[in-house]
């Protein structure tokens, strides 16, 4: 028997702002939710970029004026609009207009035994060295004579040929809300994404600890480009050549698995199994594959898969820019044949299956926790979807390493395969939609558009609606499709599936006889759509597509194979872990809560441990890990 993997709790962070109880999606269709829904979101964010606080359900501005939360919303709600989603990059990246550029000049032997270079004037250090002497050789040339014999390297700064990126909501700070204690940026985020994902859940998890073994527990989480900001890997290769000490930190906290590694020592406190899988920008479907396979089974009852990519540091936007992967402003310009770009111009720089000219880069930390049937059942979980299976499929033979091939045709003709097998032919063609990869790149518009609409041809799907949410979001790398899964949970909350706002045409090299691209968000009933398919294509020929079920479906699955009994009992538990939930909703929403963050605490020793030839017992942990094993390969021994 297969468990079905349920999701039961979700959360995380990107430009939209919090994820857990679809405020995140809400920001993105905002125009489209009623006033009441709308202001919860815009409540959330005023306290989440620090424009209010509340104490006691009273709200303050930064001069500790008293405010209603109607205030609030009426006072900040332009900025807020106007500071998450993809906008102009700001100074809490980076500051775009004095990038360090660094020039190397070439040092020629003088007869008096000093050495000399020949250097722009603009590119002279501000500091000139004492021994260092200069001529102006006119058309703003120096010539510089130093006793120095190396070569001289000096940083000329400039304006970032790519200004816009999908960063944080302005003022958020996921450090500042914990002893961050010099934690890179994607880690300080997998803290926020793992504890809010938690509290989503409204089941306390040393209750779910009690109930599974420590090794009925793993956590798959990781990011597609490890650490570069200064903290991690970027810092530890900067330092020698800048001058700086590199620290104790940067070297391990660089790794691609440290978000699993954090959740493990500081979140959960989980013993069980652990890792991620790297598959560029497929990685966060790559690691769902690794939950879904445990669960389906029996090897693991709970679950936590994740990713938390940070690429919008100068360093990583040149390596994409100079692949000419990046919608760079000169780029941008020329698309809409203009001068100058403004801040709305900056805000429509993605722009998938429409006439584009690169994507924008994103940052982002999802996380999604996934629980077999029967303990979900057991433990009155709430149900917000289930993830029956994960496809991953290569290129096979390639030109280039970075183009795309076939093994995406694969991936979503499985997954569209699954669901017909599962839901029926009807199900698949009137009842379904996709969230396209949709990086906004030219090549994708036409290839990825090949293949969804090949997929919905062999499938006799007339009108396949297309979802594309990079427009909003930007590309996180390999957390965007964790950012696509959180978004498609939100469709069964609201009833809308996002439109692809940024574009007002389908370019006209798209493949789109089958599919439905409008930049119009489309209304549909709660229960309207069975099953949402996630598609994603990363660099190096990386391909993975899920199906995502409803959570109408996922009940009826669970009564069928459960009974009623069961699933009456459940519907209590699911009472009481939505009101606990809600609690954890107004206090994030109001800024009151805290990141779960155990630093040091019950920490175990070996000598610690109680073992035996039949189980190992830890301390804090209810039941035991069991070392009475079965053969498996009984018929070979």
């Amino acid at each position: 028997m297969s468990y079905l993997p349920v999701i039961v709790g979700f959360g995380g962070v990107n430009a939209s702002g919090r994820t857990s109880f679809h405020h995140g999606y809400r920001r993105q269709v905002i125009d489209q939710l009623s006033d009441e829904v709308s202001h919860q979101t815009l409540l959330g964010l005023a306290t989440m970029m620090g424009l209010a606080r509340a104490e006691n359900g009273q709200f303050f501005d930064v001069q500790n004026q008293p405010l209603s939360s109607r205030d609030v919303v009426a006072l900040f709600r332009d900025y807020i609009l106007n500071n998450t989603l993809i906008r102009r990059i700001n100074h809490e990246a980076f500051d775009i207009n004095n990038v360090p550029h660094q020039v190397a000049a070439t040092l020629a032997p003088e007869e008096d035994g000093s050495h000399s270079f020949v250097i722009r004037q603009r590119h002279m250090p501000e500091q000139i060295p004492s021994s260092w002497v200069t001529e102006d050789i006119g058309s703003g040339y120096l010539k510089v004579k130093t006793a120095d014999p190396l070569d001289v390297l000096l940083y000329d700064y400039r304006t970032a040929p790519v200004q816009s990126g999908g960063q944080l909501p302005t003022g958020f700070a996921p450090g500042e809300l914990y002893q961050s204690r010099h934690h890179p940026r994607a880690l300080q985020m997998s803290i926020f994404g793992a504890s809010d994902c938690l509290g989503s859940m409204g089941i306390d998890w040393q209750r779910i600890r009690d109930r599974v073994r420590p090794d009925q527990i793993a956590v798959y989480a990781g990011n597609s480009i490890g650490q570069l900001d200064d903290y991690g890997f970027g810092g530890m290769l900067k330092a020698p050549f800048m001058g700086k000490r590199t620290t104790s930190k940067q070297m391990p906290l660089g790794y691609g698995q440290m978000p699993a590694d954090f959740i493990n020592a500081y979140v959960l406190g989980s013993v069980g199994a652990t890792g991620t899988v790297l598959g560029a920008c497929s990685s966060f479907l790559y690691n769902l594959q690794l939950g879904v396979q445990d669960i389906r089974s029996g090897a693991r009852k709970v679950v936590m898969v994740g990713g938390s990519d940070t690429p919008i540091t100068p360093e990583i936007i040149e390596g994409f820019r100079a692949m000419g992967a990046l919608a760079e402003d000169k780029n941008l310009r020329d698309l809409d044949n203009i001068a100058e770009l403004t801040e709305a111009h900056y805000r429509r720089s993605c722009r998938p299956f429409s006439t584009n000219c690169g994507f924008t880069v994103g940052e982002a930390a999802q996380f999604v926790m996934l629980m077999s049937d029967d303990l979900a059942v057991e433990m009155g979980a709430q149900v917000f979807g289930s993830v029956p299976d994960v496809f991953v499929n290569a290129d096979g033979n390639k030109k280039s390493i970075s183009a795309p091939g076939i093994g995406n045709y694969l991936t979503l003709g499985k997954t569209a395969g699954l669901v017909r097998a599962m839901l029926g032919e009807d199900s698949l063609r009137n009842r379904s939609f996709i969230h396209a990869h949709g990086t906004s790149t030219p090549q994708n518009r036409t290839t990825e558009s090949h293949v969804l609409n090949e997929i919905a041809k062999a499938f006799d799907i007339p009108q396949w609606p297309v979802a594309a949410i990079k427009c909003f979001l930007g590309h996180s790398q390999g957390t965007a499709a964790g950012d696509q899964l959180v978004n498609a949970l939100g469709v069964w909350a609201h009833g809308i599936i996002p439109g692809i706002g940024t574009i007002d045409h389908v370019a006209d090299d798209v493949n789109a006889s089958n599919l439905r691209i409008q930049p119009e968000h489309t209304q549909v009933g709660l229960t309207d759509i069975d099953s949402i398919l996630l598609n994603s294509k990363g660099f190096g020929g990386n391909n993975a597509s899920s199906a995502v079920l409803a959570p109408h479906v996922t009940m009826a699955m669970l009564a069928k194979r459960h009974g009623k009994d069961a699933i009456t009992a459940m519907r209590k538990g699911q009472e009481a872990a939505q009101e606990k939930a809600s609690e954890y909703d107004t206090a994030a929403t109001h800024g009151t809560a805290s990141p779960v963050y155990h630093f040091g605490q019950d920490v175990l020793a070996g000598e610690d441990l109680s073992i035996s030839a039949d189980e190992i017992r830890l301390p804090g942990y209810a039941q035991s890990v069991n070392l009475k094993l079965d053969n498996p390969f009984g018929d070979m021994s």
